[in-house]
């Protein structure tokens, strides 16, 4: 990875800033009471590029593999409305296993499509009802058969299923023996012996879909298989290494936003005859949050550019993770106790805020996981 070239990179975060002001902030509140899946405005996104930028140039995307450009412009994004930001993301999620694992026939089939004005949702697919935290205890089950293999099982918590095309799946190929097993295969929409589970309703990320997947005897070609048998556990965990720095800005953006609105209400709204920024109850409780904000934005930068200049990060990426969620939970607390009443109802942004905050410290592997990951780097075996 490298990176990005400044004047370029300011130009990006700039094109991002301005879409999730002007696309994504007046239709968020719509999406969120309606639980629509927004798809007018990741078709506008398409159109700009920022749903492809970090995918390869050779298949048509933008050719940025700069995390800290990345995190830059997933903050803006996510300033806007958290979930959304995450779908026009999410394609490079689905595409960098592939990337790294598949071969060039698979890497043109399923992420060339990525790269159009029209992209094909994706999802990624590991978590299972007995698997969250401890993701090599999959049980899903991938039998080698004459031309490919049988899968049976089920997954859950999968994001975006419910409106999907494309589906990286990840099976053990050998029960029993954990992460050696678990091998990853591209499902499409329609392959026989794959169905959709129920839409889960979720406190937030509303219009971000999470549904069920199951598996009755699925045949999946040879030729569906990314990597060998057994690589699929190395290529999520090195992919959850970027994206939990990458996670750690979205975060960010949640908490900036909330920050920003508690903020502007402290300077009009007046009690006792002052503004309520005069009471330090009110500003101090402010100024942790934003202390909060802006070390995570440090500890999130660094672990970006470490991974920009290939060295390891996978401690920082869960440093980073950790303290931007806690971060965007804090801030968004903030502005709900700052409205106070108003804070709580639904006709003000801040609640909606605290909702997708809470999530930041549940996906993707949870704080108390993030705990484990850096208390195993400091005490390590």
């Amino acid at each position: 990875m490298t990176r990005t070239d400044p004047d370029v990179e300011r130009e990006l975060v700039q094109v991002a800033h301005a879409f999730a002001a002007d696309e994504i902030r007046p239709v968020a509140a719509h999406h969120d009471e309606t639980e629509t899946f927004p798809k007018e405005v990741v078709h506008k996104a398409a159109r700009i590029g920022l749903t492809s930028f970090d995918l390869p140039a050779a298949y048509g995307g933008g050719g940025i593999d700069s995390v800290r450009t990345s995190c830059l412009i997933g903050e803006e994004l996510a300033w806007g409305d958290a979930p959304i930001g995450s779908i026009v993301g999410s394609a490079s999620f689905f595409a960098a296993p592939l990337a790294e694992l598949g071969t060039e026939e698979q890497r043109r089939r399923w992420i060339s499509p990525l790269c159009s004005a029209d992209p094909p949702m994706t999802t990624l697919a590991i978590t299972e009802p007995g698997a969250g935290s401890d993701a090599a205890a999959i049980t899903t089950a991938a039998t080698r058969v004459e031309g490919g293999y049988v899968l049976n099982g089920a997954k859950t918590w999968a994001s975006g299923a419910p409106d999907a095309t494309f589906y990286l799946v990840y099976a053990t190929v050998s029960p029993g023996t954990r992460a050696k097993g678990i091998t990853s295969f591209v499902l499409e929409k329609g392959d026989a012996g794959f169905t959709l589970g129920k839409k889960l309703p979720k406190m937030g990320s509303r219009c971000y879909p999470t549904g069920e997947l199951f598996f009755t005897d699925c045949f999946v070609a040879e030729d569906r298989r990314i990597g060998e048998e057994g690589q699929g556990f190395y290529g999520v965990m090195r992919s959850f290494d970027r994206s939990r720095v990458t996670l750690a800005a979205n975060s960010i953006g949640i908490g900036r936003a909330a920050l920003e609105y508690a903020v502007d209400y402290a300077k009009q709204r007046e009690a006792f005859g002052k503004k309520i920024h005069e009471f330090q109850a009110v500003s101090f409780r402010l100024v942790d949050a934003k202390m909060a904000l802006d070390q995570a934005r440090l500890l999130t930068l660094h672990a970006a550019d470490l991974a920009d200049a290939g060295e390891s990060f996978a401690t920082e990426a869960s440093m980073a993770k950790l303290a931007a969620s806690e971060a965007a939970w804090q801030a968004a607390d903030a502005a709900v106790m700052t409205l106070g009443s108003y804070g709580y109802s639904r006709e003000y942004p801040v609640e909606k805020w605290l909702r997708d905050a809470k999530l930041e410290q549940i996906y993707e592997g949870t704080n108390d996981i993030q705990r484990l990951l850096i208390a195993r780097s400091m005490f390590p075996r």
